[in-house]
């Protein structure tokens, strides 16, 4: 049995990723190119988990501009034969782990109310950095979305470090 290997994402695993979001519903899915750019913009807080070569994992994240100790996770998706090991989580530690993580005290990311594998993620992972987790609405759907995808909820959990 091959092991999942992480890794630091690369330009080449771009469209492999646009792949892996487009047979995750109900993740959002972005543009080839938006998976290009964070796989080099930023590849240092995001993460790739491949076995045998093939992407069936990814952790997109990247440091808040103006609240400089706070990584966001703008998307965690994890191909259905590697669901139920823990990998999600795994990927989420090992990033934090990273050398330039140091600086990271924070970590937010947004949350529909119906994505509950995501709730229980992140709800895991305060419990593994003894960290508290708050929750507020970050997007509205009337206000932000025109009624037409649900209210994203701020999950930020901190500090920790």
């Amino acid at each position: 049995m091959d092991e999942i290997e992480l890794q630091i994402p690369d330009s080449l695993d771009g469209s492999s990723i646009n792949q892996l979001v487009a047979q995750s519903p109900p993740l959002d899915t972005n543009s080839t190119y938006c998976n290009l750019l964070q796989c080099i913009h930023f590849s240092d807080t995001s993460i790739i988990a491949k076995k045998s070569g093939k992407p069936v994992g990814f952790v997109s994240g990247y440091m808040i501009p103006r609240k400089a100790c706070t990584l966001f996770i703008w998307q965690v998706v994890v191909s259905a034969e590697a669901r139920g090991q823990g990998l999600a989580l795994r990927m989420l530690c090992e990033l934090l782990q990273r050398g330039h993580s140091e600086e990271v005290r924070f970590l937010e990311t947004t949350i529909t109310k119906e994505n509950e594998a995501s709730w229980a993620l992140f709800r895991k992972l305060a419990k593994e950095l003894s960290a508290k987790l708050e929750v507020s609405v970050a997007f509205d759907k009337e206000t932000h979305f025109f009624g037409e995808h649900e209210t994203e909820h701020l999950v930020r959990i901190g500090p920790f470090n």
